[in-house]
């Protein structure tokens, strides 16, 4: 596909400064530019690349004023990095999407599949599901009885959703996932041996999340584990049984969620975070990469990191210690050396 430096100011609300029949039909760093690329700068620590690049049109913010000559046609916007966003799920969209049903797939008589759908080979749907409009779901996409899966969803290759779960509309989840699966709910019986507890509850997704690829998300003992609308989770996740995750906040990969957990909404929970189970985290709370949480957070919109994670003050404050460790023993054991040279005269 290709477009005008004028049709992008169009779609975008911008102003140009260059040259508006310049074309783009690709996109790239702007660091690696070539003619016929879109590129953006939105970070002025990249103004640098400005000067030299390729690119043929560059997105830049409103306020942004060059300190130099450049040669590529510039769009102003608000945001640069949205807009740029907002230009890849355009092109995103405008892709030819697959449709009808693969002949070795297999869909269980009593499912009802929704107009428009692309079903991929071998996939499986099982007894009284419901497909909706417009969703695509990839080869090997496995889907068990009773389950619900909303409109213009997109499951991509291996993802396994197990019984009675229900998916809104506009989700998408990505290869290897695996939606439903038991929690890790064992009775102890004796010193080594454990009774299994039936997990019979379901998994409940919202409208419009999205789930990288090989996440496990477990079906809750009772009840439902839920995702609320707008949740992303990164690839390789954990999520818990009886986990409530809030609107829109987003997780890193690598982070685990313990079971009867609840998260706010609006929370950034950054890579390799764990957290403990049968906790409440506040609305907007951010928590630092490889942090541990064992407690509640009570107050809204707190920064924590470490572990255990503290206040992101506290930890900086901490962090400044914990260097100076080797050089303060040192100190305390001289110390104590002299004190006992003191005792003895």
């Amino acid at each position: 596909m290709e477009f005008t430096a004028e049709t992008i100011a169009g779609f975008l609300k911008g102003e140009i400064e260059g040259n508006p029949g310049v074309k783009v039909n690709a996109v790239a760093k702007i660091e690696e530019g070539h003619e016929g690329a879109l590129s953006f700068l939105a970070n002025p620590k990249y103004e640098q690349f400005l000067y030299g690049t390729k690119s043929s049109v560059v997105l830049v913010n409103k306020s942004f004023v060059p300190s130099g000559p450049v040669n590529a046609t510039l769009i102003k916007v608000e945001n640069a990095y949205e807009a740029f966003a907002s230009l890849l799920r355009l092109v995103d969209q405008a892709r030819p999407r697959k449709q009808g049903i693969h002949a070795s797939s297999v869909i269980e008589p009593s499912a009802t599949i929704g107009g428009k759908v692309y079903i991929g080979a071998l996939a499986y749907i099982g007894e009284n599901c419901i497909i909706g409009e417009g969703s695509s779901l990839y080869p090997h996409v496995y889907i068990g009885d009773n389950t619900t899966l909303g409109k213009n969803c997109i499951l991509f290759s291996g993802v396994k959703i197990y019984h009675d779960c229900v998916i809104g509309d506009g989700c998408i989840i990505h290869a290897g996932s695996v939606i439903g699966s038991d929690g890790f709910g064992f009775a102890p019986q004796s010193e080594s041996e454990y009774m299994k507890i039936p997990q019979l509850g379901n998994v409940v997704i919202e409208d419009n999340v999205e789930i990288g690829a090989n996440v496990t998300v477990d079906r809750a003992t009772m009840g439902s584990t839920i995702l609320r609308k707008g949740v992303k989770l990164d690839n390789l996740m954990q999520i818990g049984h009886n986990v409530e995750i809030g609107e829109n906040t987003v997780m890193a990969a690598q982070s685990g969620i313990a079971g009867s957990t609840k998260v706010g909404k609006n929370c950034m929970i950054g890579g390799q975070v764990g957290i403990a189970g049968h906790i409440k985290i506040a609305n907007g709370t951010k928590i630092g990469a490889q942090s541990g949480l064992l407690s509640p957070v009570k107050q809204e919109d707190t920064i924590i990191l470490g572990y255990p994670a503290i206040d992101m003050k506290q930890f900086y404050k901490s962090s400044v210690i914990f260097k100076k460790l080797p050089e303060l023993s040192t100190k305390v054991d001289s110390l104590g050396k002299e004190i006992e040279l003191l005792k003895k005269k």
